[in-house]
């Protein structure tokens, strides 16, 4: 989930990717970095080979179907192969996209019992990226009895192809861009902008374009779970993760053996409501954190303060900020307002990320604001050199043809002010950051009721102070879904399962393994 000029990305991030991303001193994630769109893949990278299958290439559906992965060792313990999947499923002798696959064998292969595929959310995170944690975000109980499977949806990461818009100066200019405007002239650099990124798209990803949308993704994972030689498919999806499975349901219920939706999204809401809810989700998470640092010694933020104050000391901050940016190290990278802001969200999906947010606001009222730019770069995927994965891209390119967006300024003006009401710091960012679907070179797919009708057990899982996806989302879905079953965590951060919940883990696990799920409506404290 990104905020503000960090776009929205219902996103799951693994303990500590943020802040070792950040380079801000915390132990360094056990793979490698995303690699780049359309990547290398040398033999014993984490990127799989571009090579597939010997042959031609299927040119019908069933086709696809019959692939048969070609599996090599990468990044040690972990093996790594390519899926094709057609551009359009309506003519699938035309074009293709190869995706790439990883496996994590299951520790236990005399007990194993299938493949648990993983999507990380988004749109746009990368599920090789991912699936190299899963020592971290898989319990061992799982590891042991699956092979954990991530792959990079079309478009995403080293999917070739893959969407990309903008140069990294231009994604610096882009994201520094005030989404706060408060004049005719910061409003009319806001558009710019956001039709430079549209106009980007177009330019260098255009034939992509239309076939970006998660209904097509859900149609690849089929294709996936039919090559890894699953009779029925085992997921786990986590944030946007939960939207790409809730399509999965919809086209594919009898296909599932077990749906885990963590951090979910509601499928029903509008565009513009869902990012509404979503900035109110943030000023939640907001509240919690300043809560507990008001308990601290030496918070920035005031210790032993009201939380109303502490807020308005931060809002002083960002104004401040706003009228001249502070000191900012990393190359390319103003501390304006913009990027302050990008800070403060990407520490809220985690408290591990709390003790970095509390050193970053410190520095930041002494002028210092390199911190913050760190972590509003990490979440955004953009390394010291100022490379960028092309996450941004994707991420834009799937939600703007995923649900229809208005196309009036009147509009986005009015839903921007409706926002700020009831989410003063984020509801106005938020609101712009998905300007550039106004001015999308492609039409949205038209909305869809998703009921997963005739799918078993489906557990929805939705965390109380999640910024990201709010619990009411969680309890929207499993309303929605025919077989929706309700979990919840009174906890903070972004998602559930291993974040530090044993009522959660457990639960899931259970699940997972024995296809038991919890009682619907079980609150975990």
């Amino acid at each position: 989930m990104k905020v503000g000029r960090h776009r929205r990305r219902w996103r799951a991030l693994p303990a500590a990717a943020i802040v070792a991303a950040a380079g801000l001193g915390i132990g360094a994630c056990s793979g490698p970095a995303t690699p780049a769109a359309g990547g290398s893949g040398q033999p014993g990278s984490a990127t799989p080979a571009p090579s597939v299958a010997v042959g031609p290439p299927p040119t019908t559906v069933a086709g696809y179907y019959a692939q048969k992965l070609r599996w090599h060792t990468c990044d040690k313990q972990f093996q790594c192969a390519r899926l094709l999947v057609p551009f359009d499923y309506k003519r699938p002798a035309w074009r293709r996209f190869s995706l790439p696959v990883i496996r994590l064998p299951a520790s236990d292969p005399a007990h194993r019992i299938g493949s648990l595929v993983l999507n990380p959310g988004g749109p746009g995170g990368s599920g090789i990226a991912y699936a190299l944690q899963a020592r971290s975000v898989v319990s061992a109980a799982v590891r042991a009895r699956f092979d954990i499977v991530g792959f990079d949806p079309r478009g995403v990461g080293a999917s070739i192809p893959a969407v990309n818009c903008l140069t990294g100066p231009q994604l610096d200019t882009y994201f520094a861009t005030s989404d706060n405007p408060t004049s005719p002239a910061q409003l009319s650099t806001l558009v710019s902008q956001s039709k430079l990124f549209a106009r980007g798209c177009e330019r260098d990803s255009g034939a992509l374009l239309p076939y970006v949308g998660t209904a097509n993704a859900a149609r690849d994972m089929d294709v996936l779970r039919a090559a890894l030689g699953d009779a029925k498919l085992t997921y786990l999806g986590k944030s946007y993760g939960t939207y790409l499975g809730t399509w999965y349901a919809h086209l594919f219920p009898t296909h599932i053996r077990a749906m885990v939706l963590d951090g979910a999204v509601d499928p029903s809401e509008s565009s513009l409501d869902l990012n509404k809810v979503q900035a109110e989700g943030f000023q939640v998470a907001l509240k919690s954190f300043i809560s507990s640092c008001l308990h601290l010694a030496g918070c920035p933020l005031g210790h032993g303060g009201t939380v109303t104050a502490a807020i308005a000391k931060l809002q002083g901050l960002l104004n401040r900020a706003a009228r001249k940016p502070l000191v900012s190290q990393v190359a390319g990278q103003p501390a304006n307002q913009a990027m302050l802001l990008g800070g403060v969200a990407a520490s809220l999906y985690s408290t591990t990320y709390w003790p970095y947010l509390r050193a970053g606001l410190t520095a930041a009222f002494s002028g210092d604001g390199t911190i913050m730019v760190e972590l509003a770069d990490a979440l955004e995927e953009r390394s010291p050199n100022g490379h960028y994965t092309n996450l941004a891209a994707a991420n834009m390119a799937v939600n703007c043809v995923d649900r229809p967006w208005p196309h009036n300024l009147a509009t986005w003006r009015a839903a921007a002010a409706s926002a700020a009401k009831s989410a003063p710091q984020f509801g106005t960012a938020i609101m712009w950051s998905s300007l550039p679907c106004a001015y999308w070179p492609v039409p949205a797919a038209k909305p869809v009721a998703l009921r997963g009708a005739g799918a078993p057990p489906i557990l929805v899982i939705g965390n109380t102070k999640d910024p990201a996806t709010p619990f009411q989302w969680a309890q929207a879905l499993s309303r929605d879904l025919k077989s929706g079953v309700l979990l919840g965590w009174n906890g903070n951060g972004h998602t559930a399962y291993m974040m530090g919940s044993s009522c959660i883990d457990n639960a899931v696990d259970r699940y997972l393994i024995n296809l038991i799920p919890p009682a619907s409506g079980t609150m975990c404290p």
